[in-house]
């Protein structure tokens, strides 16, 4: 894969850095935290107008037409500085879902709400063999919803849940209806996930999916790649951040950059953000081209997990003590790094899908 970007692909990764370090949003978990959404309001209106919300999304129903990848510049910009959005649970758990399985009434109505700023997040279910910890029981007017889910991002603030049951087709759920229960989670890191539970809820025939498995399964591919392009540009963030304190900070009468084992942190730190940077990107391109990508997703899911929180431990020795202050952004990053390597399953789980895949004994 080349990792090269077209003169396109850079206006879009530009632009959003340019932005987002105009708005010096870094370490966004102080700029959010007296807002009742959990992000900026303000930064999410403009997001909107620039296009970034229908970048993936088809021309026919609002969007950009470009693909999954370019989404995921933005994405990694938005990790570079620390950006609390419900960007990529609305857009890639729940927009591009939609525009592969929904029926052309259900993207010409959700697609393009998601292109205008309506904020969604996806519930999926359970596909282990064990049953979903949501079920869904068909009626006379379409089906009844009960059970609950954990840590489900930005919940609070969507006007609609892509619900994925234990068994059947996924259903979008207005998230108002009557028994829908949302408790926002205290939980590390800048993105606040919800406890939701579904009480008895009615969802009409004409918001359910042609597709169950098959959603649930993009959910999971969709998220945890995008998910690998915010911890690249956190973890590049981090490097730089410890690079620039490495050559200011003196010790002994000059700079601990000009110590070797110093020099030997960077130098890895650098190596764990450029093979995660790769991993990432294979398994983005992969998707966004319509291929094959069992096998790249978990791989990079589980290295970019582990890696990137490499690059925050070693960053953590460089600076010392004062990397764990509030005062300073490295203690945000490594918290939000914590809560990314969790999201869409850990290492250990990605790890042995990687042995499934490969034929590998337990």
């Amino acid at each position: 894969m080349d990792l090269t970007l077209t003169g396109d692909q850079e206006l879009i990764k530009d632009t959003a850095r340019g932005l987002l370090e105009s708005r010096s949003v870094i370490a966004g978990a102080r700029a959010v935290a007296d807002e009742p959404a959990g992000y900026s309001a303000a930064l999410w209106k403009e997001m909107v107008e620039l296009g970034w919300t229908g970048l993936a999304l088809p021309e026919a129903h609002g969007g950009v037409g470009t693909g999954f990848l370019e989404l995921c510049l933005v994405v990694e910009e938005m990790g570079y500085a620390l950006v609390p959005s419900p960007f990529l649970a609305t857009v890639a758990c729940c927009g591009l879902p939609l525009a592969r399985f929904g029926t052309q009434a259900q993207q010409a109505r959700w697609l393009g709400a998601i292109a205008r700023g309506r904020v969604m997040s996806a519930v999926p279910g359970r596909w282990d063999g064990t049953g979903g910890e949501i079920a869904a029981v068909g009626s006379d007017d379409g089906f009844v919803l009960d059970g609950a889910a954990q840590f489900v991002p930005y919940a609070h603030a969507a006007g609609d849940l892509l619900v994925v049951p234990g068994e059947g087709p996924a259903l979008l759920v207005d998230a108002s209806s009557p028994g829908v229960v949302r408790e926002r989670l205290d939980a590390i890191g800048a993105d606040r996930p919800c406890h939701v539970r579904f009480d008895g809820v009615r969802v009409p025939r004409d918001r359910a999916l042609t597709a169950g498995r098959e959603v649930a399964e993009a959910i999971d591919a969709y998220g945890a790649a995008a998910t690998c392009a915010a911890m690249v540009g956190a973890a590049q963030r981090v490097l730089d951040l410890t690079v620039a304190y490495a050559a200011e900070r003196e010790q002994f009468g000059r700079p601990i950059g000009s110590f070797q084992a110093v020099q030997h942190h960077c130098a890895n730190m650098a190596i764990d953000v450029l093979s995660s940077r790769f991993m990432a990107y294979e398994a983005i391109w992969r998707l966004s081209e319509g291929l094959d990508a069992a096998a790249e997703v978990p791989m990079a899911k589980a290295w970019v997990s582990e890696a990137c929180r490499r690059v925050c431990d070693t960053g953590h020795q460089v600076h010392g003590a004062i990397g764990f202050t509030h005062e300073h952004d490295l203690h945000f990053f490594s918290g939000q790094m914590a809560a990314w390597a969790l999201a869409f399953g850990d290492p250990d789980h990605h790890w042995d899908r990687v042995a499934d895949h490969l034929g590998w004994p337990a």
